[in-house]
């Protein structure tokens, strides 16, 4: 299930994002890359210790503690702390590659099962050429290029690269989840009720059969959920 998600970040935070970021090193984005995607992965990203890091870790992670249509989405139960990367000049693509299924915290206290990937855009797309994220899934090949503060959450399992930067920079947030429910058509199924149910409490209100429906809802995330 791929679902984007526009206006993740307010623009007073995407200026802050953007002001912490042009203040910060940069380092190979292969120090996070696993055998297989480091022999396709050219970029940069943030390192662990640089001083920004925190911060711009809690701007994010804020900003997703507010978006339902994310918790839906994604179910999570752990979040990584998202990482930030920059593509352009010589460090300018990712080629093909699936993300590896466990990830070693940053302080590495333990893991995190990688069932969720997500972008979060931070340059605006006018200000470079290239850098689509393109993602191969049941339904086909999609590319992805989102405006500035807007998300794109996916299958962790899919197979996906980001074009190559052919002018200006790619600036973006990307992170992983271990998701409440671990199988993605598990998920699907609640998160197109849920946008069902939704859709019915707008037109019908709290209805007997809409009460009825919130209770499967949540009897089958009972039953499929882990915690």
């Amino acid at each position: 299930m791929l679902i984007t998600i526009d206006d993740v970040l307010t623009p007073n935070e995407l200026a802050e994002a953007r002001r912490l970021l042009a203040d910060s090193p940069w380092i190979s984005g292969r120090v996070t890359a696993g055998t297989q995607a480091a022999q396709v992965k050219n970029n940069q990203q943030l390192p662990e210790d640089a001083p920004h890091l925190p911060v711009l870790r809690r701007l994010v992670l804020g900003a997703l503690q507010r978006n339902a249509l994310f918790f839906t989405a994604a179910l999570p139960l752990k979040i990584l702390p998202p990482f930030f990367n920059r593509y352009g000049g010589d460090a300018n693509h990712y080629g093909f590659h699936v993300d590896n299924a466990m990830r070693l915290l940053p302080d590495g206290s333990g893991y995190v099962r990688a069932d969720v990937s997500a972008t979060l855009f931070l340059s605006d797309p006018q200000t470079y050429d290239g850098g689509e994220l393109v993602i191969d899934d049941t339904f086909g090949r999609h590319s992805i290029k989102l405006k500035a503060g807007s998300m794109v959450v996916y299958p962790s399992s899919s197979v996906h690269q980001v074009m190559p930067v052919t002018r200006g920079e790619r600036v973006a947030c990307f992170m992983f989840m271990q998701s409440m429910v671990r199988d993605p058509g598990r998920r699907r199924l609640l998160y197109e009720m849920d946008m069902a149910l939704l859709q019915l409490r707008q037109t019908l209100g709290e209805t007997d059969a809409v009460v009825s429906l919130t209770g499967t809802y949540h009897n089958l995330l009972r039953q499929w959920a882990e915690s």
